[in-house]
């Protein structure tokens, strides 16, 4: 009889956890909606619907890309290119079409951009975190993520207040692929990607399981969304350096050494409420959406402290600066570079996923030199 009434007790208890969830969403939303206008409360919604797919899927960009580099286990990174297609097909002739609305995420090719995505996928796999995946990870209570979250945002804001000599190293023009042609060498590019991981994969690991297509669905979906709603792709990494950098001119400091933070519309962000930042609201949005999944499951807020040495806890750090730093010379992390350049046609797009996938070896390798592999 004790064991009856405390099990349904204990199932009251998630009940009103989960409402008191929904509801706090809820009103997130529909009061940003009301303040703001509807934009705002849409991208915040699109937000909590990345932290949402992302956390409750189990699903990331790190992860995936470590699982083909050790075991041959190509699903991940399938699914990742079927997301990329996804958006592709809607994005790339939206964008020709609307060309004064709709801006897709392009950036330049240059020396910095390609060694920034070698050091970013280098420093997401000693974090196990890329752009999102380091979002996701705090918003879920995860030690390391939590650590390496305020050091990525740092390191954005330096990353982009040197930004301009870094590019002055060398660049060529915005390279993009437009209209149908653009469109059908995208898709071309993927297929053969997706070709050559799966005749690398391990047999029987090739197969997509059930949640990571429902992944690429859902992430496509929002991905258009946000294309629609903001006029721009998914990104993460501006967002993050934007907070610093109210923060520090918050404490008095002049940023007019630098050509990035004082441009025209870094400034005018600068000065604006920080929840009409589009990339910000994105951001904030997932993290709540993971704390929200975690909070959700039962017990999913208790993750335990690891057993790392100090050692570990300082590269977390410096690869945390580290992330922020060079995704910014990089023009964008795992999405805002990988994810929304190939689908709105960029070939910084490209080149950004093949040298961050080479980072990746690299990092792979430095985790347990660092200390990273969790001791029982």
């Amino acid at each position: 009889m004790t064991s009856t009434v405390l099990e349904a007790s204990s199932g009251s208890a998630t009940a009103l956890r989960r409402a008191a969830l929904v509801l706090a969403a809820l009103v997130a939303v529909g009061a940003l909606t009301l303040l703001g206008g509807a934009r705002y409360g849409f991208l915040l919604a699109i937000g909590l619907g990345f932290g949402i797919a992302l956390e409750g899927l189990r699903f990331g960009f790190a992860g995936p890309w470590r699982a083909m580099i050790l075991r041959r286990e190509p699903a991940g990174l399938l699914a990742q290119l079927l997301a990329i297609a996804l958006v592709s097909i809607v994005a790339i002739p939206l964008l020709s079409s609307h060309p004064g609305e709709l801006t897709g995420a392009q950036a330049p090719i240059g020396w910095a951009m390609v060694g920034g995505a070698f050091v970013f996928g280098a420093a997401m796999q000693v974090v196990l975190g890329c752009g999102s995946g380091t979002l996701v990870n705090a918003g879920s209570g995860n030690p390391v993520g939590l650590l390496a979250l305020p050091f990525f945002a740092i390191g954005s804001f330096f990353g982009a207040y040197g930004l301009i000599w870094w590019t002055s190293l060398g660049a060529l023009p915005i390279l993009t692929l437009r209209g149908t042609t653009g469109l059908a060498v995208t898709l071309v590019l993927l297929a053969l990607v997706a070709g050559v991981a799966f005749a690398l994969g391990k047999p029987g690991s090739r197969a997509l399981p059930r949640r990571y297509v429902i992944a690429a669905l859902v992430l496509a979906a929002l991905a258009i969304g946000n294309l629609v709603v903001a006029g721009q792709p998914w990104g993460v990494v501006y967002g993050l350096g934007l907070w610093v950098a109210k923060g520090v001119q918050g404490a008095g400091i002049d940023l007019s050494g630098s050509a990035f933070w004082s441009a025209p519309g870094s400034v005018t962000r600068l000065h604006e409420n920080l929840l009409t930042d589009y990339t910000s609201l994105t951001d904030i949005g997932l993290i709540a959406g993971a704390f929200g999944v975690a909070a959700w499951r039962q017990g999913g807020l208790s993750q335990a402290l690891p057993r790392y040495p100090a050692r570990a806890w300082v590269a977390t750090v410096v690869a945390g600066f580290l992330l922020g730093y060079s995704s910014r010379l990089a023009f964008g992390c795992n999405v805002g570079a990988f994810f929304s350049g190939i689908s709105t046609g960029s070939l910084h797009g490209w080149v950004w996923f093949a040298a961050a996938f080479a980072g990746a070896f690299l990092g792979i390798r430095l985790r347990p030199i660092l200390g990273l592999e969790a001791r029982a």
